[in-house]
């Protein structure tokens, strides 16, 4: 059953174990076993072995096994949640929100929406290309290697499995080594589900691993991640031409004007700086209020902050930290803006925070400015920084200030306003009074510019990226030959009568005819 992981030994036969432990409480959670980079050969092999059946099946056998996928999910709801809750810290309402029911939702937005994003698509021929007809066709990549994150290890996994798997491909995925039981319990329900074994398979392991699993040549790579380990992956898979979407890093700016909900828009900055402990690529990690609101805004900021609630049970808003590493680099972030003069409004001092302790009170930290790494670099924690502007062109020119381009909130009363300002935002996702939430819409694409990242996943593209996409034209043969092709005599003037009358200043139907017969008329 899903839930129950098994007692590793402790010593493996084939290569390294690593405990996995629950960073809100520090208890034992299971073990995982490395993937040694020799075996991964072989993890193509039946890979590729097993595209064959899977590419074969009609894409309405695959929504089938998909559907039998989304039933598993919803009957072992709680547990995954219970799963998800130990191995990153996040809330239970954090981990059944945004990850279970976020890929419940996506599995049946594909299961409906496949049919239509995967079909053979008719498409219009020019006039210039008369008696022939064109379409587009989707096809199987092969095998897809998904390099997934520790913050939401759930589901930045399955999202983009799924939309591999109803394509035709088959997956091999490499879980984050902070989170390896999360990637145990995603092979567990492929399994309930009764997919085809070799279908999904899961490499545990680093960097090594990750490695090896490139080497390997898969067909298309998907990652999630830090900006750095992206740039390596994109220059490894550049080397061997490997297509790649790369879902990167946020410095995600939040603007509020005067005429906003001020209240609508504590509360949003609030959950969007603070969900999931801050560790969420479109966090609100910059927030810009006009000066004329900016007491009454943060008065009520802090004030509502005091009220959060930070532990493990189900009534709890906060969790911990996930990744030790990561709680050295907000303290570090933040102890460079205290020391360049920044305010500490809210939250616990850096200096007084535990050796060890996953649990960062929500931090709300004003007099920043853009010298500051906590406004430049992404931060990933419970942080929140503040600044006051004055004019509309001054808050979109701190916000297009930065190296990130993933996500941006717009907070105003005028929607046609906001929706000026957000067409002026450099940014891949934008959001009108709410932040974050793009990505739960399977509609939409999801993905970055700048170094956010490069292509999207979600909505139609999502499935149609992990496809091969062919252009096809077909001719019906009858003619002996082309006006184009040999011999070219005697045809260069009735080509350029026919781009005159065709694309020209005077266009003129009979024109283009006369010259398109003198072109036919020639042998």
């Amino acid at each position: 059953m899903i839930g129950k992981i098994k007692d590793w030994p402790n010593e493996g036969e084939n290569g390294m174990r690593w405990t996995a432990t629950n960073p809100a409480t520090n208890t034992v959670i299971g073990e995982a076993e490395e993937t040694l980079p020799e075996a991964v050969e072989g993890m193509y092999t039946v890979a590729r072995r097993s595209f064959g059946v899977w590419a074969g099946l009609p894409l309405s056998e695959r929504i089938r096994y998909l559907c039998k996928l989304r039933l598993t999910l919803v009957e072992e709801m709680n547990k995954i949640v219970e799963m998800i809750k130990a191995s990153t810290g996040k809330t239970a309402v954090e981990a059944l929100t945004t990850e279970v029911m976020t890929v419940i939702d996506s599995i049946s937005h594909i299961e409906q929406r496949a049919p239509l994003a995967l079909r053979t698509k008719k498409v219009k021929t020019p006039i210039t290309l008369m008696g022939k007809s064109s379409y587009i066709e989707y096809k199987p990549r092969g095998t897809v290697l998904i390099i997934s994150p520790w913050n939401f290890p759930f589901q930045l996994s399955m999202i983009p499995i799924v939309e591999a798997l109803v394509g035709g491909n088959t997956v091999i995925l490499k879980p984050s080594e902070v989170t390896p039981m999360i990637g145990i319990l995603i092979e567990q329900l492929f399994e309930q589900a009764g997919f085809p074994e070799g279908v999904v398979q899961v490499a545990h392991g680093g960097k090594d691993t990750g490695a090896a699993l490139i080497e390997g040549q898969p067909d298309y790579i998907h990652f999630t991640g830090s900006v750095p380990t992206g740039k390596i992956i994109q220059t490894e898979a550049a080397k061997r031409l490997i297509p790649t979407t790369l879902e990167l890093g946020g410095k995600d700016p939040m603007i509020v004007f005067a005429d906003a909900n001020i209240e609508r828009a504590v509360q949003g900055a609030l959950w969007g700086a603070f969900n999931n402990s801050g560790q969420v690529c479109m966090s609100v990690e910059r927030l810009y209020v006009e000066k004329s609101i900016y007491a009454e805004f943060m008065d009520r900021l802090v004030q509502e902050a005091g009220r959060l609630k930070q532990g493990t049970s189900l009534e709890d808003d906060i969790g911990s930290m996930t990744f030790s590493k990561q709680v050295r680099v907000v303290k570090e972030q933040v102890e460079d803006a205290l020391n360049k003069g920044a305010v500490l409004a809210a939250g616990k001092h850096p200096d007084k925070w535990e050796e060890g302790h996953m649990f960062i009170q929500p931090l709300i930290i004003t007099n920043v400015d853009h010298r500051m790494k906590i406004m430049r670099e992404e931060t990933f924690g419970p942080v929140l920084p503040i600044m006051a502007f004055e004019t509309e062109e001054e808050a979109l020119a701190l916000a297009n200030d930065s190296r990130f381009g993933l996500n941006a909130s717009v907070w105003t009363s005028d929607i046609e306003r906001g929706k000026q300002a957000v067409s002026r935002l450099v940014t891949g996702n934008a959001v009108i009074n709410d932040v974050i939430i793009t990505v739960a819409n399977p509609y939409l694409p999801y993905g970055g510019v700048k170094e956010g990242g490069i292509g999207a996943y979600h909505g139609d593209v999502g499935m149609q990226s992990f496809c091969i996409q062919t252009s096809i034209m077909v001719d019906k043969g009858t003619k002996l030959s082309e006006v184009n092709w040999f011999p070219y005599e005697g045809k260069y003037e009735a080509f350029a009568e026919l781009i005159r009358s065709f694309w020209g200043r005077k266009r003129s139907w009979r024109s283009f005819l006369r010259a398109y017969r003198r072109i036919t008329a020639k042998k």
